[in-house]
């Protein structure tokens, strides 16, 4: 096999690759002509870079990539591509706000001049010089310098630009980032190898064809579609990429410089700097304070604004939202949330107490600072509730020492122990309709800054969104608070109610007893009445730990016992006829049972006239047991029946508790039952309540069972 097959078979596809870039240059070329507005100033630049594009790569297919023509063509397309940064860099007025710009285009230009000078210098002296090492390194290493400055060009244009830039820019920043990150790796290939990769350069015209077609898609109509939003993380990470390998680029280059100018001691002083090079790169890369710094310089130089606003959003969100079991109480993830947003690395949280004072709540990351009680006065909360102030607590210091304390508004209402504690950075209020419902102090941030109008409206409405949470959730605690006192207010009406119908017996006993105290008969009824106020006394005590809509177990019942042991507890007092019509055995509790036809006999009771009788009465109705209490009294109103009667604490009875009608459905309902009312009123009432059939209920059990 011909060893020099290979090396003619990558000239060959050198010379097809470059061949389709310049015909895909020529194309794009022409093609924006007539669209050259769409990238505003720089669009006559680009087509004159794109032809110039064409010709370098017509000079690479048919000279070689190293001959002196190509190398001059490769300069001068890189000075034009360098002229359509500018021109871009001016479309939105840039070039004058950005003063770094120009030096750095003017250096670069001189860099890619210096280049084919060098070649120049080189071929015409015939030394021999291109094949000694140093100068082969050398002639690789300046255009990897232009295409590092250049690939910072556009990564500044493009995260500088507005939103309505970007647009235009997004596309001719990644042709010309893609073009200059493939020569970037093939320079330095170039430079480790000390030779020039042919079959590296071979594949340069498929770039400059992905090249045109870039330019060509920024171009199109409707290209809006195809919109690239590199986050702000990211565009941090490329920066520090270019930044640690340009550390790298110019390690290795003063390595190998001390190589060759060193002597003897060239190996010591080679490996001595790189030990202490990568030695101060670990010591200092890690720092959070260099990284901070780096962090603020990028976003000063680099955005628009200083933060992202829907990443910061998104995580002030996660953070108050987090609710996991390793996650900190609410009071300091919101101190997290509010000092996350400025770097800071730690913060105290300020609430008011029971007597409005506001005091310290939680600390984060902040053990040491000395907060006074209280840890603001009355009047600094007036202020701040008037003022919606934020306050900068170092330039408060600094106006302080300048002209004396109490010169502005803010300073007489800042404590003592803030203006004494070194950390304090800033004081944001937490205002929730005016109201001051909390203040977060912020520790300064690893990297010392002022605050400016950006941090102040972000912090505002951070700070009333917090607020808003805080409110929210206090308002929570208090509800849950209140409820409970409102489950305890219900079993002590539960339980006075009760006691009410049980001091209502006894006393009715204690009055007949003067009377009637020597008839055997009475004392017989005197005793089973004491037995039976005992017995509900002892249901009384039992229920005290658990909600009165309960029952405490099911079992067969017959309602006609206990529907005449109801009526015998009217009888001194109102007349209640039973009417069994059918022998009823149900599945339920006795004693709620009965607790539920007091409670409905009373009521008719109390709404019929003394004459008129209350009647009780038992039917079967299929599967259920129907038990009637029906009275001829005042009656009730349909928008009572409907709105008031079963709500608890609810009466129309002066000194009523209110109830009674709402305890006797929950009792019914807890044994699968349900309670029906028909009501006219100036004519009567009738309470319907159905309870299942003990027989019904087990053959519906064995059924299930079978």
């Amino acid at each position: 096999m011909n060893p020099q097959a290979p090396d003619t078979l990558w000239a060959a596809t050198a010379s097809s690759t470059h061949a389709a870039g310049a015909c895909a240059a020529v194309t794009v070329a022409v093609m924006l002509w007539g669209q050259r507005d769409r990238f505003g100033q720089a669009g006559a630049a680009i087509i004159a870079a794109l032809a110039c594009e064409a010709l370098w790569c017509l000079s690479s297919a048919v000279e070689g990539a190293q001959s002196l023509t190509t190398v001059a063509l490769l300069a001068l397309r890189n000075l034009t591509w360098l002229a359509v940064l500018y021109r871009l860099f001016a479309s939105d007025g840039r070039h004058t706000s950005v003063r770094q710009v120009r030096p750095v285009l003017i250096a670069l230009a001189a860099v890619d001049l210096l280049a084919p000078m060098l070649l120049l210098v080189e071929s015409r002296v015939g030394t021999g010089l291109p094949q000694e090492p140093v100068v082969a390194r050398f002639n690789v290493m300046l255009p990897m310098l232009a295409v590092v400055g250049s690939l910072v060009l556009v990564h500044n244009l493009f995260v500088g630009a507005d939103q309505a830039a970007r647009a235009m820019l997004r596309w001719p920043a990644m042709a010309l980032g893609a073009v200059w990150v493939f020569e970037l790796n093939l320079y330095t290939v170039a430079y480790l190898d000390s030779a020039w990769p042919d079959q590296l350069s071979a594949l340069h015209g498929l770039v400059d064809v992905g090249f045109a077609v870039l330019m060509a898609v920024g171009a199109m109509r409707g290209r809006d579609a195809w919109r690239l939003r590199p986050s702000r993380a990211m565009t941090f990470h490329s920066v520090s990429l270019l930044v640690i390998g340009g550390y790298f680029v110019a390690m290795i280059a003063v390595a190998q410089w001390l190589a060759y100018a060193g002597g003897d001691y060239a190996r010591w002083l080679q490996f001595s700097f790189v030990i202490l090079a990568t030695a101060g790169a670990l010591v200092t890369l890690p720092s959070r304070r260099l990284r901070a710094w780096l962090r603020v310089t990028f976003v000063k130089h680099l955005f628009q604004h200083r933060y992202d606003y829907r990443a910061e959003w998104l995580r002030f969100t996660q953070t108050i939202s987090r609710q996991t079991q390793e996650a900190p109480p609410l009071n300091e993830r919101a101190i997290q949330a509010v000092a996350d947003i400025t770097d800071s690395p730690a913060g105290l949280l300020l609430l008011p107490d029971d007597l409005g004072d506001m005091m310290l709540a939680a600390r984060w990351r902040w053990p040491a600072a000395l907060v006074s009680h209280p840890a603001l006065s009355p009047e600094a909360v007036a202020f701040f509730e008037a003022h919606d102030f934020i306050i900068d607590l170092d330039d408060l210091r600094e106006r302080d020492a300048a002209s004396g304390a109490g010169q502005m508004g803010e300073a007489g209402i800042v404590p003592g122990w803030l203006h004494e504690e070194p950390q304090a950075w800033a004081l944001v209020p937490l205002r929730h309709f005016d109201r001051m419902v909390g203040a977060i102090v912020l520790a300064r941030p690893p990297q010392a800054r002022k605050l400016d109008w950006e941090d102040f409206d972000l912090l505002r409405v951070v700070g009333q969104q917090l607020a808003t949470y805080l409110a929210e959730h206090h308002s929570q605690q208090a509800l849950a608070e209140a409820s409970r006192f409102d489950d305890f207010h219900r079993r002590i009406a539960f339980v006075m109610h009760d006691i009410k119908n049980l001091s209502s017996q006894l006393t009715l006993l204690a009055r007949n007893a003067q009377r009637h105290a020597e008839n055997p008969d009475f004392r017989a009824d005197m005793l089973v009445t004491l037995r039976n106020s005992a017995d509900k006394l002892n249901h009384l005590v039992a229920r005290l730990s658990r909600y009165g809509g309960q029952v405490e177990k099911v079992a067969p019942v017959p309602l006609g016992t206990i529907a005449r042991d109801v009526a015998a507890q009217f009888a001194a007092r109102h007349r209640v006829d039973v009417i069994e019509r059918d022998a009823c055995v149900v599945s339920g509790n006795a004693h709620s049972i009965e607790q539920v036809l007091v409670h409905l006999v009373q009521n008719a009771v109390d709404a019929s006239a003394r004459e008129a009788p209350v009647f009780l009465s038992i039917a079967r109705d299929e599967a259920s047991a129907r038990i009637e209490v029906v009275d001829a009294g005042i009656g009730m109103s349909a928008d009572f029946l409907r709105t008031r009667l079963f709500r608890p604490f609810v009466s129309t009875k002066p000194g009523g508790f209110g109830i009674g009608a709402y305890e006797a459905r929950e009792l019914v309902r807890a044994m699968q039952g349900r309670i029906d009312v028909e009501s006219q009123e100036g004519i009567g009432t009738r309470f319907i309540v159905r309870l299942p059939l003990a027989q019904a209920e087990s053959a519906a059990q064995a059924q299930d069972v079978a």
